[in-house]
Parts: structure tokens; C-alpha cells; sequence
């Protein structure tokens, strides 16, 4: 079959979106691949119908549990029984029963850190690799916004493995963190299709409040206002969790809350009452939002400012993946960015806990205070690469703690001018990713926006009252 029958018969749809026709094109001609493609664009169809039309296995490394599962799901429901998740959902003896018959499976889904396992990478080098996938790719870059120890080892990996043929996939990649992924991947000759990141039926808005006490008014304001579902991102779990609390005692009934602490049930729960329509509104951290594959999302309010601007994007892309008229909300308090300085210090070990591991020669496990999981990558990670370098362990695991902190404060200072800058907000990130702007109705509220396609039928009169009271002083007021 070709792959616009493969796309019809198999998949069920009629035309191929924006990047996807390109990217599987590339992969058919044998040709290593790295695309970025936005958010909502069907970046998984790049890796299976191709996967279908090669010979062979598709490897999908993949960052998290959600993403994997809710992807093996998608594959199930439509009739393949040839995919699995090498994860923690596994038990000890599926796992090796799985080891076991591999090659039993078209698409083989597993996180950066089981790639590392000895015993998963013999399963898998006695496999024919067709296809080796890297989704969220942004993750191997040190210039990336999530950089994960174990993801910056998967060059070495893709040699053991034979060096597949390679697809690189992320919606968020300047020319920098792009050229470091082909880098990392040890790749020499890479096709690169790289499409805009702007989502246009996204509209833009940034409220700027005066103290954090005013930012639960304006939530609840807001969600009388706006049309369902919608997603609300929070910077602790916490705050997602009593956010929740809140909404239900004022009227949001259909309101729940998501973030990793909680268990793997639980999360699933969640996710699929939302996917189904049994939940509105989700008070989530970061954890959720890849792998919802739910095209009617109607709005996503960030009640903290994003980390920095990918994160931002990427988070605003789960809204209106259907084309539908969708709305973007950031409520700010000056001063915000301060949460996610205390955030990036506490993800990796602070100086008392390197010198226990390096000069005490503790186990990372002995360590005091504890370390988090995290942080014991972070520290094996480093430790492994000092050693390789005949370097001190102490002052290389130093030296690359205070590297990414730097690149951290970096990265919310880039969000903070850009949160507080007085230009169309659209023109100016895509200016960071080095397209030019285009003007759009409906774009920002530097720009103007008439908030009417975004309105619920059934919403408050004094929610409608307050945001039409916005509007008109705006327009006496530009930038109020």
C-alpha cells in the first residue's frame, strides 16, 4: 500500500496535516529524520505508518508513563496487538516474559533509563530494527528545557543497537537545541523538517495582578466565563490539589486534580474521565498533558508563569486540536518567577549531598537529607561521566549543577520580558524560534481580543461583567 492508502485504510483519515507527509516521506527514503512539528499535529503517526510499510521493530523511547501508555492504548483500540510498554506498570515476571518473546512486538515503547538496563538492551539488540524513535527529543539537549540525564546517553545506545534508522520528534526546538540532538544522537546526515510553532486559532492572554491572593478570584471568574473542557497548570502539587478543592466548593463541580505523586491508578483514572468528558476541568502539574489526546480542549490557564517559553508552548498546544477557537490565560504576579528559582535549586543535590557521595563516599542512598530520585540520576549520571574523563567527581558534578542552574535563570528571565514586554505577544516567541511574525485576528491582548468565541453559554453574568469591564478600560487604558 502507499501511504496515503496506509493513511485511509489504516488510520482513518483523508489528508495528512502540516509535517507529516514530509516526515514519513524522509524516513521511506531511508534518510535519518528530526522534525518539529507543533503541539496537536499528530506527531505519533510519523513513526507508526511508516512503521507499518519497514520491516522490522519501531523502538519509541519516550519520557513518560502517561505518554507511553495512553500511545499503547491508542494502538490497541485500533486493533494492534503487537505494542508494549517496557515500564513500571510491568511486574517483575511480565517484564521478563516480555524480555523473552520481543520480538513478538511491532511497537516497543520504553523510557531513557530502561534503555539503560543490561537486560533490556540484549533484548533488543537480537531484534531487526526498523525504526528507532525518540519523541520529545528538546530532552537530550543540554540547551533543552527538560534535560534528562539518561536521555544525553541514548547515542550510545542507538550504536549498540546497530545505529536504526532515527526519528527525532519535538514540537519546541530552536536551531541550537536542534543541532545538539543530532550531536547526542551521533548522527552525521539528518533531513530536518521544521514547521511553525505557532498555533494560530490560540489566542493569547496575560493578566498582569497585583498579589497572589487575587489569582483565585480571577480562576473562578474565568471558569464561569469560558467554555469547557479546559486545563488549569500549577507549579506544585499542592497547589493543583487545593485548587481543586476550591473549584468544587465554588461551583465547579466537575473538577479534579492531577500530578505525578499521585498513584499510576489514580493518574489513569483521571485521564480517562477527562478524555471521556466525565471531567471538565483538570488542576494539573506538568506531569499531565502529553499523550491527552483530546482535540476539544477548549482552554489551558497557567495560574503560575511557566518555567520558561517551550514549556509554555508546549503546554498551550494540548488546547483547540481540533481548529475550534481556543483561548491561552496567564495570570502573573510579579515576582512569580522567584517559585521556579526554588524549583530548579531543589531538582538537583545541593553541595552537602555531592561532597557525602565524593568525598565520604556514601552511596547515593545513604545520603542525608534524602535524595530524590532525581537527584540520584543527576548524581550517578555526572559521577559516571567525571570518571570516564578522569576528572574529580566533586568539582565536575559541581561545575555541571551550576551549568544547568544558570541555563534554568535564563530561561525564566527569557519569560519574564517576554511576559512583560508591550509587543504581540505571538510575534514575539516566534521571533525566539526564528520565524518571522504574521498578523492574525484574534491573536493576544496586546493586540486586542473580543473574548465572545470563548464564552459558554452558561456563564456567570458577573464573570461576563467583569471581563467586559476589562475590555472597555483597556481601550481608554492600552496595557492596563
Amino acid at each position: 500500500m502507499t501511504i496515503d492508502e496506509h493513511l485511509r485504510q489504516t488510520f482513518g483519515f483523508s489528508s495528512f496535516r502540516p509535517g507529516q507527509r514530509e516526515t514519513i516521506e524522509s524516513l521511506l527514503s531511508g534518510r535519518h529524520t528530526l522534525s518539529m512539528l507543533p503541539t496537536g499535529t499528530g506527531k505519533s503517526l510519523c513513526y507508526q505508518l511508516p512503521g507499518y510499510m519497514l520491516n522490522g521493530s519501531v523502538v519509541i523511547v519516550s519520557p513518560l508513563l502517561s505518554l507511553m501508555q495512553d500511545q499503547v492504548e491508542q494502538l490497541k483500540v485500533r486493533g494492534e496487538k503487537r505494542v508494549i510498554a517496557l515500564n513500571s506498570f510491568l511486574q517483575y515476571k511480565e517484564k521478563n516474559a516480555a524480555l523473552l518473546r520481543l520480538d513478538r512486538y511491532k511497537f516497543i515503547f520504553l523510557s531513557p533509563e530502561m534503555l539503560q538496563m543490561p537486560n533490556v538492551m540484549q533484548a533488543l539488540r537480537a531484534l531487526s530494527i526498523a525504526l528507532f524513535v525518540i519523541d520529545e527529543a528538546h530532552c537530550i539537549s543540554q540547551w533543552g528545557y527538560d534535560f534528562r540525564p539518561d536521555y544525553s546517553l541514548l547515542g550510545k545506545a542507538r550504536a549498540a543497537l546497530g545505529s536504526p534508522l532515527t526519528l527525532a520528534l519535538t514540537a519546541t526546538a530552536d536551531e541550537r537545541v536542534r543541532a545538539d540532538i543530532c550531536e547526542k544522537l551521533w548522527l552525521d546526515e539528518v533531513a530536518e523538517w521544521v514547521f511553525s510553532v505557532n498555533r494560530p486559532n490560540i489566542a493569547l492572554e496575560i493578566e498582569t495582578l497585583g498579589e497572589p491572593l487575587q489569582k483565585r478570584t480571577r480562576l473562578l471568574e474565568w471558569l464561569h466565563f469560558l467554555k469547557t473542557p479546559g486545563i488549569i497548570y500549577f507549579s506544585g502539587r499542592r497547589a493543583a490539589e487545593e485548587a481543586a478543592s476550591y473549584l468544587k466548593q465554588h461551583g465547579i463541580k466537575r473538577s479534579a486534580f492531577y500530578h505525578g505523586g499521585m498513584d499510576a491508578g489514580d493518574r489513569l483514572l483521571i485521564q480517562h474521565q477527562f478524555l471521556n468528558g466525565d471531567v471538565d476541568v483538570v488542576c494539573a502539574t506538568s506531569a499531565f498533558g502529553m499523550g491527552i489526546n483530546k482535540d476539544n480542549v477548549r482552554f489551558v490557564i497557567h495560574y503560575h508563569m511557566p518555567s520558561q517559553i517551550e514549556a509554555y508552548l508546549q503546554e498551550i498546544g494540548r488546547a483547540g486540536r481540533d481548529g475550534a477557537p481556543a483561548i491561552a490565560v496567564l495570570l502573573y504576579v510579579p515576582g512569580d518567577e522567584k517559585l521556579h528559582e526554588f524549583i530548579a535549586e531543589s531538582e538537583f543535590p545541593d553541595e552537602g549531598q555531592i561532597r557525602q557521595v565524593t568525598e565520604y563516599g556514601f552511596h547515593p542512598r545513604d545520603v542525608q537529607p534524602p535524595l530524590s530520585e532525581t537527584q540520584e540520576r543527576f548524581l550517578i549520571h555526572y559521577a559516571k561521566a567525571a570518571d570516564e574523563r578522569g576528572a574529580p567527581r566533586g568539582a565536575w558534578i559541581s561545575r555541571a549543577r551550576m551549568t544547568l542552574l544558570d541555563k534554568k535563570a535564563a530561561k525564566r528571565n527569557e519569560i519574564k520580558q517576554w511576559i512583560e514586554s508591550t509587543e504581540c505577544r505571538r510575534a514575539s516567541y516566534m521571533r525566539m524560534f526564528d520565524e518571522q511574525p504574521i498578523e492574525q485576528p484574534q491573536c493576544c491582548d496586546r493586540c486586542g481580543l473580543d473574548h465572545t468565541p470563548y464564552k459558554t453559554s452558561g456563564g456567570s453574568e458577573a464573570s461576563e461583567e467583569q471581563l467586559d469591564w476589562r475590555e472597555r478600560l483597556n481601550s481608554l487604558l492600552p496595557g492596563f
